[in-house]
């Protein structure tokens, strides 16, 4: 499939694994977002349900096996090149997501992992829309 100057939006699901007070983040080893901070996800696969993709997501990206729970955020990440041509157009569904099963390692497309605790996402380098979806689910965590 090809992601970048895609023919139509391509949809990708992310999982938002929130566990002992800390949500875990992944820094990006491939394009687009090289580098960056995001929350663990990917592009959904043919025949595979949201939630299924969300799971083997953060399976790939992490090491862990999670629950998948609810939807908490369904939006657009579109990204222009120079020229203000659309060279990345996703529509993303984010789960809370609740441990399992395993230990957090760097995995497919992901050169590292890192749990952050609330305080630590209101300073840490990350996109405000991935910041925003691990705001909700530390709130939707609560006991």
């Amino acid at each position: 499939m090809k992601r970048d100057y895609p023919d139509r939006p391509i949809v990708g699901v992310g999982a938002v694994i929130i566990g002992g007070g800390r949500a875990l983040v992944v820094r990006r080893a491939t394009e687009p977002l090289k580098g960056e901070w995001s929350i663990p996800g990917g592009v959904l696969e043919l025949g595979e349900t949201l939630r299924a993709g969300a799971a083997r997501e953060a399976l790939e990206e992490t090491g862990l096996t999670v629950e998948v729970g609810e939807v908490l955020e369904v939006f657009d990440r579109i990204i222009p090149d120079a020229h203000g041509r659309t060279r990345y157009h996703y529509v993303l569904v984010d789960f809370l997501c609740r441990k399992l099963a395993g230990e957090a390692r760097p995995g497919s497309d992901v050169s590292e992992v890192r749990w952050i605790s609330a305080a630590e996402l209101e300073t840490f380098a990350i996109a405000d829309s991935a910041a925003n979806v691990i705001r909700k689910g530390f709130q939707r965590n609560q006991p």
